[in-house]
């Protein structure tokens, strides 16, 4: 160790402020219940609430990002993107159905045509980013 790094050791980040971590455990349940919403209701998504929820739980509560690490369903999704921002083929092909799906319902239900093509034209933006994502190591 040289001399300047005795008086000036690497910064340890201080624990988030009491406050702190309960207004982003609270984020993350809301993020938690959003998901599970967007599994019933079409069009709305899972996949972004899970991963803020993941987020907001490693800042506040290390039980609650391990238990969601650990999910079945969650989990390998959640390690993945941790691991190198990856995005499993079959979770591609999932989204693009999806997707797919809600574009069809949107195209046959919209008041306005300019309304569909925003929703439709937004999901295609995302299939196009989530595509270019690295898939993880087999």
């Amino acid at each position: 160790m040289t001399p300047a790094e005795e008086h000036n050791p690497p910064a340890v980040p201080r624990p988030l402020p009491l406050l702190a971590r309960w207004l982003l455990l609270a984020f993350a349940a809301l993020c938690l219940v959003l998901a599970v919403i967007g599994v019933i209701v079409p069009g709305m998504p899972t996949t972004v609430f899970v991963l803020m929820a993941a987020w907001a739980a490693a800042r506040s509560s290390p039980r609650l990002h391990g238990w969601l690490l650990n999910h079945r369903l969650f989990g390998p999704i959640l390690r993945n993107w941790e691991n190198g921002r990856t995005v499993s083929r079959r979770a591609k092909w999932s989204a693009t159905a999806a997707m797919a799906f809600c574009a069809v319902v949107i195209a046959l239900t919209a008041h306005k045509a300019w309304l569909a093509g925003i929703g439709i034209g937004s999901m295609a933006a995302v299939l196009a980013w989530l595509w270019r994502r690295p898939e993880p190591d087999a």
